[in-house]
């Protein structure tokens, strides 16, 4: 063995043996892998060729009594017992080993916790090595793991077996076996016709003590029992009849037991179920209940099913539904700021099933909250209606009298300007008044900042309202610029311009 590999068991020195016992097996005084020999790299055990040879090893583990889980932890199974191999007789089957947690316990029956502390068991046994870890990431779904099964190096010395390494150059796991001393083939027989035998689930203890006790007795002297000698699968018979021992008692037809169970053709449907769908209680109603107001209400959105549950009880005992607590919300108000999703609909609902007592108080509630929805709609349809005539109908003049006169002062230069100049066949009177038409500088600058400011609001009609060449001389390319930019955001559902 390479020194990278690291000692599957505290080892003990064993008395040396007489020359007459050459050929006997070695005793172990127990077997523990620690957590960093439980990867295949640093595995002392030898990788097993197929699922029937490494049964046999988890069948000597199960029966020798060397592995004792409660010696390393104060939780969890208390021996390597038919559990433990069930386990692995599943695992046994699937090439590559790589199960899922799910699908031990849909294969076992046994849950979640269960599972994972027998897999542990076989890795700590030297019986599964990690080739990948899984992973768990929230948000993701979650990875299995790749074991490789693995025949511990005890087993091997336990029954003389010889290994070697055929490749120089590859890893002490890959070793295969050459032969077995002769003191281990009996165990080996046993061993083999245990590992071809498919083990089942216990059956229900008796009301009987004295097999209780026998049992208790058992798992506290550390004695396992490996797999039972009785046949745990359903008879099937290949004759016409059958008479057993006990009685005149029949077997069913082949075709009735492939799955070990008789099945009636015509399945029986249940009386706790209406509609094929079972009746919920008055729990599964409020978690109902509470489901569906953190699905209707934005305000409870995150919020906790079982806490919105136990608020909601009063009401979900009464009767209510999601509609019911929408209409008396409406009634009571809503906040339009919350901290506490929960405790805003407790001090809401408090009260509520005492008051709205019948339901056509109920009724009449859900129907004025539902004539509230309708106005809030119709509501809505008129400010777009009306923000759409504002914005696309025709130019309004400002309000404000001295914005008024300082448009009007710009029209008349521009047409003015479009008439070529002042008219010549006016004399020094219409000179000095078109003249006195032109805005001077500082009134420009007013008009600007006057523009400007409505930029600030939201507002473009007094640049927008002109032609781009007098905007552009009037206002300035920065202002022009902006409103341009306002103007296309109109446009899109994705902003809101207003002010407060």
């Amino acid at each position: 063995m390479s020194a990278v590999a690291a000692p599957a068991a505290v080892m003990v020195p064993a008395p040396r043996p007489a020359v007459d016992d050459a050929g006997a097996v070695a005793l172990l005084p127990g077997l523990f892998v620690p957590e960093a020999s439980q990867w295949l790299s640093t595995s002392s055990g030898r990788i097993a060729g197929e699922g029937y040879s490494w049964m046999q090893a988890v069948h000597w583990v199960a029966g020798s009594g060397l592995y004792q889980p409660r010696r390393h932890r104060s939780h969890g199974p208390r021996s390597f017992g038919v559990t433990t191999v069930r386990v692995a007789q599943e695992l046994a089957q699937l090439f590559p080993c790589r199960p899922g947690i799910e699908y031990l316990v849909r294969r076992t029956g046994l849950s979640e916790r269960s599972v994972e502390y027998h897999l542990g068991m076989l890795r700590e046994a030297g019986l599964l090595a990690y080739i990948v870890r899984g992973t768990r990431v929230r948000g993701e779904s979650a990875q299995a793991s790749e074991f490789a099964r693995m025949v511990p190096l005890e087993f091997d010395q336990a029954l003389g077996i010889r290994t070697v390494l055929r490749d120089e150059g590859a890893p002490e796991y890959t070793r295969a076996v050459t032969g077995i001393a002769e003191a281990g083939r009996e165990l080996m027989a046993k061993l083999a016709k245990k590992a071809s035998r498919k083990v089942c689930r216990p059956r229900p203890k008796t009301s009987s003590k004295a097999p209780a006790k026998a049992a208790r007795e058992a798992a506290e002297q550390g004695v396992v029992t490996a797999v039972s000698d009785e046949v745990c699968c359903t008879p099937m018979q290949v004759g016409t009849s059958t008479v057993s021992s006990a009685g005149g008692t029949s077997f069913p037809p082949e075709s009735k037991l492939a799955s070990g169970v008789s099945k009636s053709p015509t399945p029986k449907k249940s009386s706790g179920k209406a509609g094929g769908r079972r009746k919920l209680n008055a729990v599964g109603r409020r978690f109902q209940l509470a489901k569906e107001l953190t699905q209707e209400l934005d305000w409870l959105r995150g919020c906790s099913v079982p806490r919105i549950a136990w608020v909601a009880r009063g009401v979900a005992d009464a009767g209510w539904t999601v509609t019911d607590v929408k209409g008396w919300l409406h009634l009571r108000g809503e906040a339009a700021r919350v901290r506490r999703g929960s405790g805003l609909l407790a001090v809401l609902l408090a009260g509520a099933e005492t008051v709205l007592d019948t339901p056509e108080k109920r009724a009449d509630v859900v129907e004025q909250w539902r004539g509230a929805q309708e106005a809030a709609r119709r509501h809505r349809i008129q400010q777009v209606r009306a923000r759409t005539e504002r914005y696309e109908g025709d130019w309004d003049a400002p309000t404000s009298r001295a914005v008024h006169r300082e448009v009007e002062a710009a029209f008349a230069q521009v047409r003015e300007a479009a008439n070529g100049g002042r008219r010549q066949n006016q004399g020094d009177v219409a000179d000095d008044r078109v003249i006195g038409l032109e805005p001077s500088e500082q009134e420009l600058a007013e008009l600007r900042a006057a523009a400007a400011g409505e930029l600030m609001r939201g507002e473009t009609t007094l640049i927008t309202s002109l032609d781009p060449e007098t905007a552009l001389l009037i206002f300035g390319e920065r202002l022009v610029r902006r409103a341009h930019q306002l103007e296309s955001g109109f446009r899109s559902s994705l902003m809101t311009y207003g002010h407060r």
